[in-house]
């Protein structure tokens, strides 16, 4: 009986999952149209300048770099989280025989397929940006070379730091729905922490998180930390969803 009972949970989860990636097509438009936002934006001035001259000859070299695209795909990521627990969104689980547990499994799933399809962009938008300048510039375009081993390990560590928006998208959008007054304290909280932190305590709570996650150098602890804090906030939202009644 209990094989009998997981067997249909993990058909369930797959079937939630399948059905989430047709439903949920316009959170991939949506992560097309803000990498390519990211990327115009990206095109218009360098990061970097720099410049030398003799006596005949002046250059100028720009450094364009497609790094922007990364923190556009972060609010993508966390504003798709929030949307997935709107009430039209947790209506579509209503076509399958589920539960709670079930819905917010094939949830986190389709985030976590969703995250490695935004990493993968966003990495390779660096080539987009390459070739928009290519066109664009009359100079001459240069641009360095990365290693297959790079590559797998930049969107590897992308792909852990757009799940952890997710992560704390899906945190938030579950605490809005169990209560709408989270919808308004949850940004005040937010603000408040800033504005205390930074004028009154001398110190930012964004600069301690950046420090933790963002300046962590050795890649297994930066695995470890946000694997560990990825979990938590899953774990607590699935435990909010089960605590939910039924729909009405």
């Amino acid at each position: 009986m209990m094989s009998l009972t997981n067997t249909n949970m993990a058909e369930t989860v797959k079937k939630q999952f399948c059905f989430k990636l047709k439903a949920n097509i316009d959170s991939f438009s949506s992560l097309v149209f803000i990498q390519l936002l990211a990327v115009v934006f990206s095109s218009f001035s360098g990061v970097a300048t720099s410049g030398m001259s003799s006596e005949d000859i002046q250059i100028n070299v720009n450094y364009y770099s497609a790094d922007l695209v990364i923190p556009f795909t972060f609010i993508w990521a966390f504003t798709t989280a929030i949307t997935i627990t709107t009430r039209p969104y947790r209506n579509h689980d209503f076509t399958f025989i589920s539960n709670r547990l079930s819905s917010s499994l094939s949830n986190i799933l389709f985030l976590a397929a969703a995250t490695i399809l935004g990493s993968i962009t966003a990495l390779l938008a660096g080539n987009l940006l390459k070739l928009m300048m290519y066109f664009r510039l009359e100079s001459l375009v240069f641009s360095g070379t990365t290693s297959l081993k790079e590559v797998l390990i930049g969107i590897f560590v992308t792909f852990l730091y757009v799940f952890l928006f997710s992560a704390v998208g899906y945190f938030v959008g579950t605490l809005v729905q169990l209560n709408k007054l989270f919808s308004v304290l949850i940004p005040v909280l937010f603000f408040s922490s800033l504005f205390f932190g930074s004028f009154i305590l001398g110190f930012s709570f964004l600069t301690d998180l950046f420090q933790f996650y963002g300046e962590e150098t050795v890649l297994s602890i930066f695995i470890m930390k946000t694997l560990v804090t990825v979990a938590v906030f899953f774990i607590a939202s699935t435990s909010i969803w089960n605590q939910l009644e039924v729909r009405r």
